[in-house]
């Protein structure tokens, strides 16, 4: 069995394959086919938006939408999830649960969470690492943080983040960059600001489905947004998603999953949301 630091090695190898592939437009896969992704990767940045707080978005669906969404738990990967959804000529919708400070998190080190697997398996950094966002958020000292928020469409994902290997055909996602708030360093500041997380997290979900909206996604793969190391309640953050995509954004989606990877022994995360959701095994 490999060590601790043997993975985090290999991560962080594959991370650099990965700036690799952004700087030269191409990659070998692990069956030996080189593969060009210039043209896809240059789409991506071209076509990336930055959502910035000050930037308040509308929802209203439209007539004869009105139709309940499939939604889902799954206990499994954010682009494994993806990945079945993918197709059709439709991008899935990922909501990316960023770091507010460093685009990828710390992948290249070979951190392991889910903003991590996500840019070691695809070109999300090129998209987000020059966006003012990062300097905005190092430069405040409220680690609520803002609803900055930064859409990619066209991803491409090069990597299957089960295996680690370079595929032979990448396939496409679109992603919403979004810090949740720091829950657990907020409260160890000032423990009467927990209100203000619950705002800041309702404020923040239905940003991120009215951008999910307005770029006519239908297939999204959510999930326990905030709640790892930062610390946010499971519980609240699954009873605020239901509550918007059952009122304001109720018919706007066709599928709705929440991929919660869940390893923990009491598996307290997942079970918020298969309390709120149906669960899928």
């Amino acid at each position: 069995m490999s060590s601790t630091k043997e993975i985090r090695s290999e991560r962080a190898t594959q991370a650099w394959e990965v700036m690799g592939m952004l700087a030269s437009g191409r990659y070998r896969s692990a069956a030996g086919v080189e593969v060009d992704v210039r043209d896809a990767i240059g789409n991506a940045v071209a076509r990336t938006i930055d959502y910035p707080p000050a930037d308040s978005l509308g929802f209203e669906p439209s007539v004869g939408a009105l139709r309940s969404p499939r939604l889902r738990v799954v206990d499994g990967t954010t682009l494994a999830t993806a990945r079945e959804l993918a197709g059709d000529g439709l991008d899935p919708f990922i909501l990316n649960f960023a770091s507010a400070k460093n685009p990828g998190g710390g992948f290249l080190g070979g951190a392991q969470a889910q903003e991590e697997s996500l840019a070691r398996s695809s070109a999300l950094y090129a998209c987000i690492h020059r966006s003012p966002m990062y300097a905005h958020h190092r430069e405040i000292s409220d680690c609520l943080y803002t609803s900055w928020m930064i859409y990619s469409p066209g991803v491409p994902i090069v990597r299957d983040d089960g295996t680690g290997e370079l595929l032979d055909v990448p396939w496409r996602a679109a992603f919403l960059t979004a810090p949740a708030p720091n829950a657990r360093v907020v409260l160890e500041r000032d423990p009467t600001r927990t209100g203000d997380i619950e705002q800041a997290m309702e404020d923040r979900i239905a940003k991120a489905l009215a951008i999910a909206a307005r770029h006519g996604h239908k297939r999204l793969v959510l999930g326990a947004w905030g709640c790892g190391v930062f610390g946010n309640d499971p519980a609240m953050v699954a009873s605020l998603f239901e509550r918007a995509l059952a009122g304001r954004f109720f018919g706007a989606f066709e599928d709705v999953v929440f991929a919660v990877f869940d390893r923990s022994a009491r598996r307290a995360c997942i079970r918020a949301f298969e309390e709120r959701f149906h669960s899928s095994t």
